[in-house]
């Protein structure tokens, strides 16, 4: 019998894990511990593609995997033997059968990444996972205004803290920052994107708020090429993939 290919649809929370992919059985990752349940299921290891490589700390509401088992499985039944065998941080909420040919990965046409700032005087402990906590004043006003040069394809360069010779240039086809009561929630939509680039963005824009860039001064920070001259990376708890197109 061919191996089955089955895709899945993941949340999870970041908070203590190295990110998604897979280091050394020492270092807890989440493909790692995907890995490890399909390993217990099938009997052998088990190779598990991601949409994408999100970093130590980021969360995520709808990463997509596919990986093929040598047995037969129902979907449903496949979600909840990995659920049982997953750490709770960690959920399978969709499983499907897949084309043989799909690959999260290379299949994605879309990735949306939401980053959130809590501007509260007091941040609640049930909320410290997922949000980053900025309670002095911001000029949102600023802010909004400089999202119009992240839009459309541009260099990254100054963005990234990506050191191998990847394309830096990326594409960014939506960015909205809406006020939701005391919260910024900055979203961010595009077909692939390099490494810190989203949490980089966020950490410019807060520099923005506070006065320590001109939202005017962001061209010449894509033209310099050079990660100095942006902002800093913001934290990783504020960074949520929520979903991935095909």
């Amino acid at each position: 019998m061919k191996p089955e290919n089955y895709r899945i649809t993941l949340q999870f929370d970041g908070t203590g894990y190295s990110g998604w992919q897979y280091q050394n059985p020492d270092t807890p990752t989440i493909q790692g511990e995907v890995m490890r349940v399909l390993q217990v299921i099938a009997k052998k290891r088990i190779v598990v593609t991601g949409s994408s490589r999100t970093d130590a700390g980021v969360h995520a509401r709808g990463l997509v995997a596919n990986f093929h088992l040598p047995v037969r499985i129902r979907p449903d039944s496949l979600r909840l033997a990995m659920n049982a065998l997953l750490p709770e941080a960690i959920r399978v909420i969709a499983c499907e059968r897949a084309a043989v040919k799909f690959n999260a990965r290379f299949g994605a046409r879309s990735k949306t990444y939401e980053y959130r700032i809590f501007r509260g005087r007091v941040l609640s402990p049930f909320d410290c996972r997922w949000v980053t906590h900025i309670p002095q004043p911001l000029d949102v006003r600023a802010m909004k205004r400089a999202l119009r040069h992240f839009k459309g394809q541009k260099d990254y360069t100054s963005f990234t803290s990506d050191t191998t010779k990847k394309n830096p240039v990326r594409t960014v086809q939506h960015i909205r920052l809406k006020r939701r009561r005391d919260t910024l929630i900055l979203t961010v939509t595009g077909p692939a994107f390099l490494r810190y680039m989203v949490r980089n963005i966020a950490g410019t824009l807060i520099d923005v708020g506070r006065g320590k860039i001109n939202a005017a001064d962001i061209p010449a920070i894509f033209a310099a090429r050079d990660r100095r001259q942006a902002g800093r990376t913001a934290p990783a708890r504020g960074l949520t993939l929520l979903h991935v197109d095909y």
